[in-house]
């Protein structure tokens, strides 16, 4: 098995492309919004979460941001920002906590590493923080109960998955990652699916009618919505002001777009 555990990683790590760091910093250290670093801990496990307020009079709904194969990035701390921007909280995990060579996380284990290590992540152990992640946010004084789980190419084959084996949380919301296809594990799902993919992305797109069609086998709700010209990694790349990315007018658009999308979801929950 652990033979092809850096092909996989490698191969995500291709299509997904090189993240952003600066820019997206830049944004963060910018925000006029409360964003700190908070540990959660289970199972005698600590991670590294960060989470950001919205600055709203009411109590408001819980995001759980799920990062790319890259980790808990600047862009992934900066998409808590952004949504606690539209009045959500949002918490983002960082589930390479305790992996790193001096017991860090995504920044101690390096970049040259961090896609071998996501990819040799026990499944149970990425619930189990997950799970860790969505308590936490549900019983925060300022959160009305209600948890959304949202991720990010690896992150949005987790989130996905995860909803499988939560039946506690409102809704997923998945952009461009792995559908799922054990029919077992989908008739658990509780919640609502919406997914978020790109026309240029055949790898993951090409399996979206299997999915619609699983999923309405199962009697679930499945929303997918596959973007025109958009390629994998729309959302990172559609902000990147220095991205020489082909595709990044395009990309731009469907960030727009989904973006629109995912605060018309989360306002009707």
């Amino acid at each position: 098995m652990k033979r092809i555990l850096f092909p996989v990683a490698a191969l995500l790590l291709a299509v997904c492309g090189l993240p952003a760091q600066e820019w997206a910093r830049a944004r963060l250290e910018k925000s006029p919004r409360h964003g700190e670093w908070v540990k959660l801990k289970h199972d005698g496990r600590e991670v590294d979460s960060f989470i950001t307020y919205p600055e709203v009079k009411d109590k408001a709904t819980a995001v759980v941001v799920i990062h790319e194969i890259f980790g808990l990035t600047d862009w992934a701390r900066g998409a808590t920002d952004q949504l606690a921007e539209a009045g959500y909280i949002a918490i983002a995990p960082d589930l390479l906590s305790g992996k790193g060579p001096h017991g860090g996380g995504t920044e101690d284990v390096g970049a040259s590493a961090v896609g071998k290590a996501i990819m040799a992540l026990p499944p149970e152990e990425i619930t189990a923080d997950l799970k860790a992640a969505v308590e936490y946010a549900s019983k925060l004084p300022s959160c009305n109960g209600k948890v959304v789980v949202m991720g990010f190419c690896w992150g949005g084959g987790q989130t996905f998955r995860f909803a499988t084996d939560n039946p506690d949380i409102k809704a997923a919301l998945t952009f461009y990652g792995q559908i799922p296809t054990d029919t077992n594990a989908l008739a658990r799902i509780n919640c609502p699916v919406y997914g978020f993919y790109a026309e240029n992305d055949a790898r993951i797109s090409a399996s979206v009618p299997r999915g619609v069609e699983q999923m309405k086998a199962a009697g679930k709700f499945y929303e997918p919505v596959i973007y025109s010209g958009a390629g994998h990694g729309f959302m990172r790349d559609g902000e990147d002001p220095t991205s020489a990315n082909a595709n990044h007018a395009a990309n731009a658009k469907a960030r727009e777009d989904a973006w629109k999308r995912v605060k018309e979801i989360l306002a009707k929950l």
